[in-house]
């Protein structure tokens, strides 16, 4: 900022009853820049101006959002089609930070300091080391040599985007990473690790390899890739806001009471949170950190007595949300965390942590006070996945206004995608905006999958420019995509044909959707599992000898994270019963390679069913059922309908029925006539 600009800038200031310095604000505006960009935020975009001023004039409003495009524009080393020299020179100088810092490697995992599924930019070490930028993956750097590990996702991705005269590519399978390590170090060497970026259960298989190969694994104060990395990000600075038990359904303090009596189950006296899912539900609080979520990343300390300390940036919460926040919760710089914790240790206290997701430091603090240290898996996780009906009703009108977003969309891609100018980003474009047009949206869920022919048999697959295809005649295209709505969040998967469908494709689209109706129409007992109901939707491509490689449903959020667990349907193990008022994916899939993929995905919730319950030698067992919360039309073209039985049609009729009369009445005629006539009733 000039001269000039810095004395406007200040004078307008003090005209909106600013008392920050140019100094503060500019440090805020860095904050706003390291937040996710504009077509990943949540909220409303103008909101970061609110922890500046309440009340600004015109001008000021315009300086500022000036200087932010300013920041935003400074090269942080994660721009797309770096020059290979860039990676070569990355690499160079972090391997001089390494033996600067005494010790023979370094292991780069993606991953924040919450374990969550999306980092925000200052976390993203492994994309701007390697060019990597999918979702999963892990580097190790030694002083000699470097590997990569990602999953089966992105096996075509991780080569496209890596130097692979830099880095071995190898896939992140249970064991890859140890028996890299195990077989390149030698004895003595010393591998460093950020403790603040691996949990403490996650860091013990790795501390096993490198100790079977004679090294030794280190906990390092200063990450060496943030030394080396130039202009890295600032930590995301969002504002926080307050949700209404208009919304939630339950007061942060009826939740907290909930919380506080398993800690006094398990005679706690404290219990640490560092889940921003698990935060942001107990509190009654959103923000916008990261891309596709409303997290505000903080850490937390849940005491027994029901308060609740919340450690995070204070200038995230304005004097409007502290004033309204509930008694009992009290909000801390972030650098307070740990200090806390020691204190915590030295009342000689009972503390219950999640070592399965926590940081590996927050534990290592613990250990080195006087607490005693109990193994407690989150607290929140559970209540959290369990809808009120408030949710629930929340959640059917998110899906009520995704459906009509989302059939106005069917519509125009059936007018339009055999004209031959359509293509994935294109279509990508076109569906936000039909989201868009409707009431309390606050953004995406997750980045839309958008899949023509052979991209639609990549099971994540994102489209860039460079991937970027047209939808051609006689193909399927596969759009997976969600919204996060105010009062729920939304992930539908369509699979639809563009022209004439080949015989093949009808009947792999059949036999997912047969799967994807044993599911919806599953019977089940209280105590249940999703790994107990993972075969209905497999058997009808199993029949066949054929398969998907992924599962069958995963927890979703009420305007939280569009993957939430505890629950899940998968082939895996899995020990959580599915309750009433969990929400989770329906969507088996077939993926045929370098040809097309479908996939069928409604949410669905458990509810009880009639009757209510089993008798099993007079011993009455409750029942559960699903009901299905997504409303939009299954593309009847695809459907080979000699391969449905009675049940199935019945199933299928009924759905489209619910489809036409909930979305009907709030559809331009147009849009009526496509989906009278797209979900016709077939005949039994």
């Amino acid at each position: 900022m000039n001269n000039a600009d810095n004395e406007l800038f200040s004078s307008l200031l003090i005209e909106s009853g600013s008392d920050q310095s140019t100094e503060a604000i500019i440090d805020i505006i860095k904050g706003v820049a390291g937040g996710p960009t504009p077509e990943s935020s949540i909220g409303n975009p103008n909101a970061w101006l609110e922890l500046i001023s309440s009340d600004m004039p015109e001008v000021l409003i315009k300086l500022l959002k000036s200087e932010l495009d300013k920041v935003i524009k400074i090269d942080d080393g994660l721009n797309d089609n770096l020059d290979p020299e860039s990676f070569k020179k990355r690499l160079r100088d972090l391997r001089r930070e390494i033996k600067a810092q005494e010790i023979s490697g370094f292991i780069i995992p993606l991953a924040d300091e919450h374990q969550g599924e999306y980092v925000p930019k200052n976390a993203q070490r492994l994309a701007w080391l390697t060019g990597f930028t999918g979702s999963a993956g892990l580097a190790v750097v030694l002083r000699d040599k470097a590997a990569i590990f990602v999953d089966g996702r992105y096996t075509l991705q991780v080569r496209e985007q890596v130097n692979t005269n830099l880095f071995e590519i190898n896939n992140l399978s249970n064991n890859a990473v140890d028996t890299w390590i195990s077989e390149s170090l030698i004895p003595g060497n010393i591998v460093g690790f950020d403790p603040w970026l691996h949990t403490s259960d996650g860091i013990v298989r790795i501390k096993k390899a490198v100790e079977k190969a004679g090294g030794k694994l280190k906990a390092l104060n200063i990450n060496p890739v943030d030394t080396v990395w130039l202009n890295r990000p600032k930590p995301p600075l969002t504002p926080v806001i307050l949700m209404d038990s208009a919304l939630t359904g339950q007061t942060s303090a009826e939740k907290r009471a909930q919380i506080s009596e398993l800690l006094k189950k398990e005679e706690l006296k404290a219990c640490v949170l560092t889940a921003p899912d698990s935060i942001a539900w107990l509190a009654n609080i959103r923000g916008g950190d990261v891309p596709y979520t409303p997290f505000s990343l903080a850490f937390a300390i849940f005491h027994a007595d029901g308060n609740l300390d919340i450690f995070n940036d204070p200038r995230k919460f304005s004097t409007k949300v502290l004033n309204k926040l509930e008694a009992g919760i009290t909000i801390f710089p972030r650098e307070d965390f740990l200090p806390t914790l020691l204190n915590l240790g030295n009342k000689n206290e009972k503390i219950g942590i999640d070592l399965s997701s926590s940081a590996e430091i927050i534990a290592y603090t613990l250990r080195n006070s006087d607490a005693q240290i109990h193994r407690f898996v989150d607290p929140c996780q559970l209540p959290k996945a369990r809808k009120n009906s408030v949710e629930l009703d929340g959640m059917r009108q998110a899906h009520l206004r995704d459906g009509v977003a989302i059939t106005k969309f069917l519509a125009w891609l059936n007018e339009n995608a055999l004209g031959g100018s359509l293509t994935e980003l294109s279509a990508a474009v076109r569906l936000e905006s039909f989201r868009r047009e409707e009431n309390n949206i606050q953004g995406l869920s997750f980045p839309t999958i958008s899949g023509s022919g052979p991209n639609g048999a990549i099971v994540h697959y994102r489209v860039t420019q460079t991937s970027n295809q047209k939808l051609e005649k006689n193909s399927l295209y596969l759009v997976d995509s969600g919204a996060q709505y105010i009062d729920g969040t939304t992930d539908i998967t369509r699979t639809i044909s563009i022209g004439t469908p080949t015989p093949e494709m009808k009947d792999r689209f059949t036999r997912v959707l047969k799967g994807h109706i044993a599911l919806a129409m599953a019977v089940f007992p209280q105590g249940t599992c999703g790994s107990q109901l993972d075969i209905l939707a497999r058997a009808p491509l199993w029949k066949i000898g054929l398969d998907y490689d992924h599962g069958t449903g995963h927890g979703v959020g009420s305007y939280l994270s569009v993957h939430e667990g505890p629950q899940r349907i998968s082939k895996i193990p899995n020990r959580i019963a599915l309750e009433p008022g969990m929400v989770v994916s329906n969507e088996p899939g077939y993926y045929k390679k370098d040809e097309y993929g479908i996939r069928i995905e409604n949410l669905i919730t458990v509810v009880k069913t009639s009757p209510s319950s089993l008798d099993l030698n007079g011993d009455k067992q409750p029942l559960l059922c699903f009901e299905t919360l997504t409303l939009a039309p299954i593309d009847l073209l695809l459907v080979e309908k000699n391969l449905l039985n009675h049940d199935e049609i019945n199933w299928l009729n009924e759905y489209h029925r619910n489809v036409r009369n909930s979305l009907l009445p709030l559809l331009d005629k147009k849009t009526q006539n496509w989906l009278e006539f797209n979900s016709k009733d077939l005949s039994v």
